[in-house]
């Protein structure tokens, strides 16, 4: 399935919780044919059409372990068959304490 990978090319891109969507690839030059993709790819790529699915959710419903989804996701990352939308790193989250402060702030009003 992986032919021999055990990484997609993008290190780091697929976190488990992150949500992947298939688009629609139109026209786009150099886009792969869909009878082209092996079996896995394709039903991957159904999954997604329905909804947006965590790394985590494909692997449970196509049985494959995370490591594969991976790699076949990388494939279609890169025919531009989907989109990823990566969780929010921690660091960018407000702190827990401004939130409280904040919070507070809004109970004494």
């Amino acid at each position: 399935m992986t032919r021999g990978r055990t990484r997609p090319v993008e290190e780091g891109l697929f976190d488990l919780i992150s949500l992947i969507t298939a688009v629609d690839p139109g026209p786009v030059a150099g886009a792969v044919p869909a009878h082209v993709l092996d079996p896995e790819h394709q039903t991957l790529l159904a999954l997604c059409r329905r909804e947006p699915l965590s790394v985590a959710e494909l692997g449970s419903y196509t049985d494959l372990p995370v490591s594969v989804v991976r790699v076949l996701l990388g494939d279609l990352y890169d025919a531009d068959l989907i989109s990823v939308t990566r969780p929010v790193p921690l660091a960018e989250l407000p702190d827990e304490r401004l939130l409280r402060d904040v919070i507070n702030g809004l109970r004494a009003l």
